[in-house]
C-alpha cells in the first residue's frame, strides 16, 4: 500500500498552461502518474502535450473523475485555487506555492477544517507528495525515488524540507531501501498536513515497515509529534533536525523556521524525539545509515 496517493490517484494540475504547471505536471505524468486534466480560467478547450485543459476544477472533475490537485499557481492566486478545488469535492489537494502570507494560510486552513472536511491540504510551500512506482504530486525528481518492495522492508519519510526530503529519498535509493510513500509537508507555519497526520497513516500502513521524520527549527510540530510517538508509534523510527547551527532569533530559510523565547531550538527537539524512541542523527546522512541499520534488523 502507500498513503494519501497511489496508481488509481487521478490528478489535475491547477496552473497547467503556466511554465511551472506544465514542467512539473508534464514530469509528474511521464513518471506515471494519472494526470487527467489542467485547469486555467479562460482556456479552456485547449490542451497541454494531450492533456484537456477546463476553465474551472469543477468541470474538471465532471468530465474526469480527479480526486487529487496539484496546485501551481502564483501566491495571490493559490488560496482562491485551493478552495475552489475543496468546493469540488477534490479529496487531496498538493500547494506547491511559496510567498502565501500566513494570514491567508490560516484562513483557508480554517475554512477547510469547518467547510471541507474531506478535502486534505498538503503544503504550502511544499515539495508534495511521493509514492514510488505509483504517483508522484509536485516537483520531486521520481528518478531518486527507490520503490517499495512486496517483502519490504519499506520506509515512509515526512519532511519539513524540501532539499532534505530529497537528500532522504536517495540516501535510501543508494542503499536500495524502499518506499512506500515520502511526504513533503513544507516549512510554512500553517500547513494543510503536519507530522502527526502522516505518523498516524505510516503506522497504520502495511506497506511501511519504519520511519524517517526530517524536522527543523522552530514551533513545537516535532515535539508535538514526539509526544504522538512516544503513545501511538510502534515502528522504528529515525530523524534528523536541520538548524542545530541556527543564530536564536533569525528566520532560517522556511517561514516557520525561527526560534524565539528559546523555544523552537534544534536540541530540544532532538531531545524530545530521542525520549521518544527515535534514534536521532547529526546529520542527513548519518540519518540515513540508522535507518539502514533499523532495516537490516528488520529484514
Amino acid at each position: 500500500m502507500s498513503i494519501f496517493v497511489n496508481e488509481n490517484t487521478k490528478v489535475i494540475v491547477q496552473g497547467l498552461t503556466g511554465g511551472q504547471g506544465k514542467y512539473h505536471g508534464l514530469r509528474n505524468r511521464d513518471y506515471g502518474t494519472n494526470v487527467v486534466a489542467g485547469v486555467t480560467p479562460g482556456k479552456g478547450g485547449q490542451d497541454v502535450e494531450g492533456i484537456p485543459v477546463f476553465d474551472s476544477v469543477a468541470e474538471a472533475v465532471a468530465a474526469t473523475g480527479a480526486d487529487a490537485s496539484f496546485v501551481a499557481v502564483p501566491p495571490k492566486a493559490a488560496p482562491a485555487a485551493i478552495l475552489e478545488a475543496a468546493g469540488a469535492g477534490v479529496g487531496f489537494v498538493v500547494c506547491i506555492t511559496e510567498g502565501i502570507p500566513a494570514q491567508d494560510e490560516a484562513r483557508v486552513y480554517n475554512t477547510l477544517v469547518s467547510d471541507f472536511p474531506g478535502t486534505r491540504l498538503l503544503g504550502p510551500n511544499c515539495p508534495g507528495i511521493i509514492s514510488p512506482g505509483k504517483c508522484n504530486i509536485g516537483i520531486t525528481a521520481g528518478e531518486i525515488a527507490q520503490a517499495p518492495t512486496a517483502s519490504g522492508p519499506n520506509v515512509g519519510i515526512v519532511s519539513r524540507s524540501g532539499t532534505l526530503t530529497y537528500q532522504a529519498l536517495y540516501e535510501l535509493k543508494q542503499k536500495g531501501i524502499g518506499v512506500s510513500t515520502c511526504v513533503g509537508i513544507g516549512g510554512d507555519p500553517v500547513p494543510g498536513t503536519n507530522f502527526i497526520d502522516c505518523l498516524r497513516e505510516f503506522e497504520a500502513d502495511p506497506e511501511t515497515h519504519a520511519m524517517i521524520m526530517i524536522g527543523e527549527i522552530g514551533g513545537s510540530a516535532e515535539e508535538e509529534a514526539a509526544e504522538f510517538i512516544r503513545s501511538n508509534v510502534t515502528k522504528p523510527m529515525s530523524a534528523y533536525i536541520a538548524g542545530v547551527t541556527a543564530p536564536p532569533g533569525k528566520k532560517m530559510g522556511h517561514a516557520g523556521a525561527i526560534v524565539s523565547g528559546g523555544k523552537g531550538t534544534a536540541q530540544g527537539k532532538m531531545d524530545a524525539l530521542a525520549d521518544a524512541g527515535v534514534k536521532v542523527g547529526l546529520n542527513p546522512t548519518e540519518a540515513g545509515e540508522l535507518m539502514a541499520q533499523i532495516v537490516a534488523g528488520l529484514g
